[in-house]
Parts: C-alpha cells; sequence; structure tokens
C-alpha cells in the first residue's frame, strides 16, 4: 500500500461516492464548523457496509465530571503546553468541548445522515468517546 497525502476540507471531501472501505478520524470533528455537513461528507464517500470511527472529547452530560475535564484543561493542559510555546494552540479547547455534542447526540446525529448501528462508546467517565457507525 502506497498512502497519499491529500489535503482537503472535510465539508467538501475531494474523493467519489463510496470510494473508502473506513473512516477514522481523531480530535477532529470536533474542530469543523458543521459536524451535520462533516457527516454527511463521511457518509457519502463511504462504500456501503464500512464503518467510520471518531475518537473526540465530548460534552459530558455529568456537571462533575465536566467540572473535572475543564480544570485539568485550565490547570494542567494549558499550563504543559505553555511551557512548549502551544498555549495558543490549546486555549480553544474548554470552549470546543463545551460547543460539542453529547455522546448520545452523536449517535443522533450519525443516524440523521444516513448510518446505522451507531454507538458511542464512552471513555473516561464519559469525556472523550468514540463513536462507531456502519453506513
Amino acid at each position: 500500500m502506497n498512502p497519499r497525502w491529500v489535503e482537503g476540507n472535510a465539508l467538501e471531501l475531494p474523493f467519489s461516492d463510496c470510494y473508502f472501505d473506513s473512516i477514522t478520524m481523531g480530535y477532529g470533528l470536533r474542530n469543523v464548523i458543521n459536524f451535520h455537513k462533516a457527516m454527511e461528507e463521511m457518509y457519502r464517500v463511504l462504500k456501503p457496509s464500512s464503518k467510520v470511527s471518531i475518537l473526540d472529547f465530548n460534552k459530558s452530560t455529568d456537571t462533575f465530571n465536566a467540572s473535572i475535564q475543564e480544570w485539568m484543561i485550565d490547570n494542567v493542559v494549558v499550563p504543559v503546553a505553555n511551557g512548549y510555546g502551544l498555549a495558543d494552540e490549546y486555549k480553544y479547547l474548554k470552549s470546543s468541548i463545551q460547543e460539542f455534542l453529547t455522546g448520545k447526540e452523536l449517535e443522533e446525529l450519525a443516524l440523521e445522515v444516513g448510518f446505522a448501528n451507531s454507538k458511542h462508546f464512552e471513555i473516561g467517565g464519559g469525556l472523550m468517546g468514540n463513536l462507531v457507525a456502519t453506513r
């Protein structure tokens, strides 16, 4: 296999319909401006019966866990990143998580755009998760 690097827009993927056998995404869906359109594009370029797997932080439905996550970002993640000169790259993290979807909302979004067997697997008490859905 000879992978080819392609730069593109997650909202307008430069691939034909039913092109991929699978799709994985890590910490990316939360960073697009239109979650629905990005999911539609992933659905479009997947072959029938293929799977998508999306790992990301998600908005916790548990206020205690959410407060721990926010504390960790403010008091550990951003300060450590600052030590490497990368604070600006991580300052947005808390707000992007707050504006993102819950695991249940991700499952519903996947089903809404046409995926089947949509399941969100919680990680770390619901602070992160992996959405797996089948076209």
